[in-house]
């Protein structure tokens, strides 16, 4: 069963397409106001497919789209009165996968969600969140739950918290680290790795000196774990 999240501020359209959506077996969740769907834009991503309203009350749905492109690719479909051409390109350009302009035709809406939804890409690694703060790994940025960037990553410590990210719960030594991102032909100590260590506490860790997700294993090397 698949998840769709709606964000509309009109109570007669939010019934109309929650109703409509459920009997083609889809499960709808609905947010009638921006900065309420902001705040739970953790929850939204999740989502298999959200469909978007531009005009809301405190956030636009432009806006919208846009902290959401910062943090995932889950299919946008906006659905607006704002419908004439320039509306529809700066939708687009947000990072939106299609745009319908109200009034519209219930049928198509389906077979677009549907279009989206089957087109939808499988889940990757391109992005993580510990505690707070969101990883991508493709803009090497982490963002806090504002969707501010906090730091900026070097591909280093980019390929060390991949590393962590695909061996979740293992204990990665020190050497195997040193083997896997830096090579036989390089020789960095050590203290090295202890350093990103550090600093990803800083980033991360509630408090540095009692890590939740980032965990020294005496005389071995370390253990990611969420």
């Amino acid at each position: 069963m698949k998840n769709i999240c709606l964000i509309e501020d009109e109570e007669s359209i939010i019934d109309l397409i929650k109703l409509n959506l459920e009997l083609e077996g889809y499960t709808v969740r609905s947010f009638n106001h921006g900065r309420k769907a902001k705040e739970a834009l953790k929850e939204i991503i999740e989502y298999d497919l959200i469909i978007l309203d531009v005009m809301l009350p405190e956030y636009s749905g432009f806006d919208l789209c846009k902290d959401i492109r910062a943090l995932s690719e889950v299919p946008i479909l906006f659905l607006s009165a704002k419908g004439i051409a320039s509306d529809r390109i700066h939708g687009l350009k947000l990072g939106a996968n299609d745009y319908l302009a109200k009034p519209f035709d219930l049928e198509e809406l389906i077979l677009r969600i549907q279009n989206l939804i089957v087109s939808k890409p499988e889940p990757s690694s391109k992005s993580i969140i510990i505690g707070d703060v969101r990883v991508n790994f493709s803009s090497f940025e982490a963002t806090d739950e504002q969707s501010k960037t906090i730091h900026v990553f070097s591909k280093r410590e980019i390929e060390l918290l991949e590393l962590f990210n695909e061996n979740k719960g293992k204990v990665v030594s020190r050497d195997d680290i040193l083997d896997k991102l830096w090579g036989k032909d390089n020789f960095p100590t050590s203290r090295t790795i202890d350093n990103y260590i550090l600093t990803f506490r800083k980033i991360f860790e509630q408090n540095p000196k009692e890590p939740t997700y980032f965990h020294s294993i005496r005389g071995v090397g370390y253990r990611f774990t969420l």
